[in-house]
């Protein structure tokens, strides 16, 4: 049997008694593309593309959280849904903090 729990409140949703929703997120960089010039073209690029590839082999080509494009699954109960879709960046939760007056 399937047990899953809320990614956000970490309720138990039982298969067949409660319906359970599925957030998938995908974070990549965007890459603002520019035209194509003549110059572009004539230019040979094998000899950067190996240099890369060999890096890359050798354990040293460039990575960082921007070069990359990240997966992520959350499995959420009903409330939970309803909350996200009304908030899904999580702003109001962010705004809505308080101190007291110590």
């Amino acid at each position: 049997m399937l047990h899953v729990t809320c990614d956000l409140c970490g309720k138990e949703i039982r298969p067949g008694e409660e319906q359970r929703y599925v957030v998938k997120i995908e974070v990549f960089a965007a890459n603002e593309t520019t035209p194509l010039t003549e110059e572009d073209l004539d230019e040979d690029h094998l000899e950067e593309i190996s240099q890369l590839l060999a890096a890359e082999e050798c354990g040293l080509a460039p990575s960082g959280e921007d070069s990359t494009t990240v997966f992520r699954r959350y499995d959420l109960c009903p409330a939970c849904r309803k909350r996200f879709l009304k908030d899904p960046l999580g702003r109001e939760a962010h705004l809505n903090l308080s101190f007291s007056e110590n």
